[in-house]
C-alpha cells in the first residue's frame, strides 16, 4: 500500500484540527486567534486538493473527508466567532441565528458533493470563501466598512443573506487554472490582481474586503456571460 495516496487525507485532517482548535480559542474569547486558524485550515484545504491532484489519488472517501472536515472549519467555527460578535448587543435569542452560517454550509456541502457542475464554477457561494469573510470582520475596525457591518442589525442582516447566498444559483469563479493564458482565464485574473492591491493597502484589514471583492467579480463575469 503507498503512503501516497494517504497524503491528502492528512491535510483535510489538519483542516479538520484547524478547525476544532479555532472553536477552542473562540469559546475562551480570543477570536483574533480563531480567525487564524479559519486561515490556516483554508491552507490545509488547498494542499488537499491540489495534493491529491497531483498524486492522482483522489477517492469517494476523500471528498467526503473533506467535507466533513470543511463543516467544522468554514461551518462550526465561522458560526461560533458571528455568534459572539452578535451576543450581548441585543436580544439573548437573536444571535443563535448566526448558526444559520453552519446550517447552509452543511446544505452548500452537501449539494456539491453530488453536483457535477461545479467543476468549473461553483455554484452558490464557496463555504471557505463564506468563512474567510465573517471571520475577517475581526479585524476591519479600522475600516469603516468594517465598522457598519459588525454592528449588530447590519451583522444579522449579513449572515442571512450570505447563507442564503450558499444554496444560490449564482455562480462564483473557481480559482482552478488548465492554463494561465488570458483567455478563458479574464475574470480569475482580474480578480487576482484587484485582491493583491487591496491586501497591499490595507493589510490584514482587507480579508472581508476581498471576499466582497470576489463577489462582485463573479456577479460581474455572470453579467458578461449572458451578454
Amino acid at each position: 500500500m503507498s503512503i501516497t495516496r494517504h497524503i491528502p487525507n492528512v491535510f483535510t485532517s489538519l483542516n479538520l484540527l484547524s478547525g476544532c482548535i479555532g472553536i477552542v480559542y473562540v469559546t475562551s474569547g480570543r477570536l483574533e486567534f480563531a480567525a487564524f486558524f479559519v486561515w490556516i485550515g483554508a491552507f490545509f484545504d488547498f494542499l488537499d486538493g491540489f495534493s491529491a491532484k497531483l498524486l492522482k489519488v483522489s477517492s469517494p472517501m476523500g471528498k467526503e473527508h473533506d467535507s466533513l472536515a470543511d463543516m467544522v472549519t468554514f461551518g462550526v467555527l465561522p458560526s461560533v466567532v458571528v455568534f459572539k460578535l452578535l451576543e450581548g448587543q441585543g436580544s439573548d435569542y437573536i444571535p443563535y441565528a448566526a448558526f444559520l452560517i453552519a446550517i447552509f454550509s452543511a446544505l452548500r456541502l452537501a449539494k456539491f458533493n453530488v453536483d457535477t457542475n461545479q467543476r468549473e464554477v461553483f455554484i452558490g457561494f464557496p463555504t471557505p470563501a463564506n468563512a474567510l469573510f465573517f471571520t475577517g470582520l475581526i479585524f476591519t475596525d479600522a475600516n469603516l466598512v468594517g465598522e457598519l457591518i459588525t454592528q449588530f442589525f447590519p451583522l444579522l442582516i449579513v449572515t442571512v443573506v450570505f447563507s442564503l447566498t450558499m444554496v444560490s444559483p449564482l455562480r462564483f469563479i473557481a480559482l482552478k487554472f488548465s492554463h494561465l493564458n488570458w483567455n478563458g482565464n479574464e475574470m480569475k485574473f482580474v480578480f487576482l490582481l484587484g485582491a493583491l492591491t487591496i491586501v497591499l493597502l490595507l493589510g490584514i484589514h482587507a480579508i472581508s474586503l476581498v471576499v466582497i471583492w470576489y463577489i462582485a467579480v463573479s456577479l460581474l463575469g455572470n453579467l458578461f456571460s449572458k451578454l
